[in-house]
């Protein structure tokens, strides 16, 4: 597997298995699954609800933690009358004990919104402490990364944001580059919006390299440097989203693929007051 290397040094696999919208009885064993297929790099959330049954299928596969890299996230705090910071710590030890894991190799503030400056500065602690070897964001557009990245001591390592053909983020990916901060994509395949498995483009490049759809959007993505996280319940489809790495796309193709740029949201906006009154609503431990 390539990795990249995250600011501070930490190797991360370009390619891992995500969980999200796995439902928690399927969980353990679409996990159990990814790891014997080759996957070291897990992705889940707090607000996901299954990261026991990750932690479940780690212990079941017997791999050592450390060939693991796994990530968790933290859900957007309310704590009106106590402290922010504790309520994260909180949080990441909830996180921690239902993954049964003792340390993390990432994590992540899920959302732009809430205090996350003092979730920030929990977080802060976390790696100086050495229980979460790497720490991010999730979701920030450049403004409030940037804004994050000015007022505090550590850069974020990464950033999880919407990143496919639709909503290719070059101009976030730039900044973050000149940032130092590790772009990483979630819904690589917009989730099968606007046709993208019958695109004719992308069909066409794949037929040229004997390649699916989907295999040539994770090779665009990696070929960009894009950290992704696919998620699959079929083993076939896992095998076949690891085998990526075999072939190149051309500066053509890659061209080709950037023309499907639409520059917008195939999900939701972040900054639209509705999305995050209904964000700021949803309660998790």
């Amino acid at each position: 597997m390539h990795n990249v290397t995250l600011n501070n040094g930490v190797q991360m696999p370009i390619l891992g298995f995500g969980v999200y919208q796995i439902p928690d009885g399927e969980t353990q064993a679409a996990v159990e699954s990814a790891l014997a297929t080759g996957y070291r790099h897990l992705d889940t959330a707090a607000s996901y609800g299954n990261e026991e049954a990750v932690g479940a299928a780690i212990k079941a596969s017997g791999i050592a933690r450390e060939d693991l890299f796994v990530t968790t996230k933290l859900w957007i705090q309310h704590a009106p009358t106590g402290s922010v910071e504790e309520d994260t710590r909180r949080s990441f030890d909830n996180s921690l004990n239902r993954l049964g894991l003792d340390y993390l190799d990432l994590y992540l503030i899920h959302q732009p919104l809430g205090d996350y400056y003092g979730e920030w500065r929990a977080l802060q602690k976390l790696n100086k402490a050495g229980l979460a070897r790497a720490i991010g964001v999730s979701n920030f557009h450049p403004d409030r990364l940037v804004d994050l990245i000015d007022h505090n001591e550590i850069v974020p390592a990464v950033n999880q944001i919407e990143t496919h053909p639709f909503h290719q983020r070059a101009a976030d990916q730039a900044l973050m580059i000149e940032r130092g901060v590790q772009i990483e994509s979630w819904g690589p395949f917009a989730e099968g919006k606007n046709g993208l498995f019958t695109n004719p483009l992308l069909g066409a490049i794949g037929a040229a390299h004997g390649k699916s759809v989907a295999q040539v959007v994770l090779r665009w993505l990696t070929q960009r440097g894009v950290v992704v996280i696919p998620k699959s319940v079929k083993a076939e489809r896992m095998a076949q989203n690891m085998d990526v790495f075999d072939f190149t796309l051309t500066e053509e193709q890659m061209a080709t693929i950037a023309t499907l740029d639409a520059g917008t949201s195939q999900f939701f906006d972040h900054r639209d007051p509705a999305m995050v009154s209904w964000l700021g609503g949803r309660r998790y431990n």
